[in-house]
């Protein structure tokens, strides 16, 4: 679990979950400057047209680019809002959301009206009806997308602005923000809706290959075919990554607390302030984080196919609890993020984001990222994530890789990984300094399982 470079969440995190402990972290870089060394543009037809792209192996725009082995990744697109005239007295104004290409990966917009400015203020309530909600553009889906705002008394030279409050999720930005002003003699503006993707509904499509078994489920150190590993390939500790947990076994390290229990026929992943340090590796760790994978599980592994975990997840400060991919064999990256809670940064609220994301690079070296990182109760009406159960699923095809909450489809990208197989890693890491203590510092899994598509 190499966890690399951590930024606020005013900014989009780039992290990772895998490697090689002894590879040293790249350096930071917002993503438009990890993409820009490692992509190719797509075809010009496919940067200017608006046309709907069918959701289809066949049509995909991406269908010919070269991943060159999981090091490179499309182009990503940038958002940009329509500045807008309505007639004096319209009585709805539909505003253009646009991105400028074909995107290969789910862009997230949250827009928000907000009050003009000057003599001829348009105010909220009074001019136009407030709105803030959330745009999505699919891989494949048209260039230009709009929102309707109500409007309520525009008389000539009334303006008011739709902002992005957030930035965008998945692509860069031209503008946040375009103003709506009513002008004599403009004419009606015109709503855009039609060839966009709905979002999906999770349903294996697999064949049933494992699922977690609480009464049965066995765990060790080396790991085996009917065992959970509890540590990664390279170790227990991950001090190039900045964590401060130790990864612990019952049986190596018996003065900690259990970091594995079955508790009300669940799964518990147990993350803890140590009681007394423990010497590892000739230094003293503090803290024990906890793993489980499926690295010597072959039941467990897949190239194409589904994952579905239900889990509540800790929320306790400096806990990084995550579900996530590595490959079988070869070296980080690749590695898919199904789910990652960032509680070493103080922006993140366990109870409301939601993070996935890819990793793309060879030995060691990240070349890509194609990060989703949301507040998930504004963009899908989901939220408690650290006090109730809830479903986490990827499903990883030939073309596109998607990502689920409780039946809802989050996010999706281009799959720029070919015929590589995959295992589950399930954790709670710590990174922390001081003491590791207040809120829940345990996963609970309730229910995982695997589902095998032919490859």
């Amino acid at each position: 679990m190499k966890r690399l470079v951590t930024l606020s969440l005013l900014a989009p995190m780039l992290v990772s979950c895998g490697g090689d402990e002894t590879s040293a972290p790249p350096a930071a870089a917002a993503p438009s400057t990890l993409a820009a060394t490692s992509v190719q543009p797509l075809p010009d037809q496919w940067a200017v047209t608006g046309t709907a792209i069918p959701y289809s192996t066949t049509t995909s725009p991406f269908a010919t680019f070269d991943f060159k082995g999981g090091t490179a990744y499309p182009a990503k697109a940038a958002v940009s809002i329509g500045t807008v005239s309505v007639p004096v007295g319209a009585t709805e104004a539909f505003v253009p959301i646009r991105i400028n290409r074909v995107t290969p990966n789910t862009v997230i917009v949250r827009v928000m009206t907000r009050n003009g400015s000057g003599t001829l203020a348009g105010v909220e309530g009074s001019h136009f009806q407030k709105v803030a909600t959330t745009v999505f553009f699919r891989p494949g889906d048209p260039l230009e997308q709009t929102v309707r705002i109500p409007l309520l008394r525009m008389d000539a030279g009334r303006q008011f602005d739709l902002i992005l409050p957030e930035g965008a999720v998945g692509a860069g930005v031209i503008n946040s923000s375009a103003r709506i002003t009513a002008v004599v003699g403009a004419k009606p503006t015109v709503a855009k809706t039609a060839g966009f993707r709905p979002a999906r509904t999770f349903a294996p499509t697999g064949t049933l290959a494992y699922r977690l078994d609480p009464a049965t489920v066995k765990w060790s150190d080396a790991g085996a075919a009917d065992a959970w590993r509890t540590r990664l390939s390279h170790g227990r500790t991950q001090p190039a990554n900045g964590e401060s947990g130790l990864y612990l076994d019952p049986v190596l390290h018996p003065t900690a607390l259990p970091p594995f229990a079955i508790e009300n026929n669940e799964v518990v992943i147990r993350s803890q302030q140590l009681a007394s340090p423990i010497l590892h590796d000739n230094k003293y760790w503090y803290h024990g984080a906890a793993m489980l994978t499926g690295q010597r599980m072959p039941s467990t592994q897949l190239q194409y196919g589904q994952y579905e975990w239900e889990a509540m997840m800790p929320n306790r400060r400096g806990g990084w609890p995550a579900l996530w991919l590595l490959p079988t064999s070869g070296a980080w990256p690749p590695e898919i993020d199904v789910y990652e809670g960032f509680g070493y940064s103080a922006g993140w609220n366990f109870s409301r984001n939601i993070s996935g994301n890819i990793h793309g690079g060879a030995s060691g070296k990240r070349t890509f990222t194609a990060l989703m990182q949301v507040n998930a109760a504004n963009a899908y009406g989901l939220s408690g994530f650290d006090t109730s159960y809830h479903k986490y699923a990827v499903d990883i095809s030939p073309d596109y890789i998607t990502w689920f909450v409780d039946g809802k489809e989050t996010y999706q990208t281009v799959n720029p990984f070919k015929g590589i197989t995959w295992y589950p890693l399930m954790n709670v890491a710590v990174k922390h300094t001081g003491d590791y203590v207040g809120g829940t510092s345990e996963m609970r899994v309730r229910s995982f399982a695997t589902w095998k598509v032919p490859g």
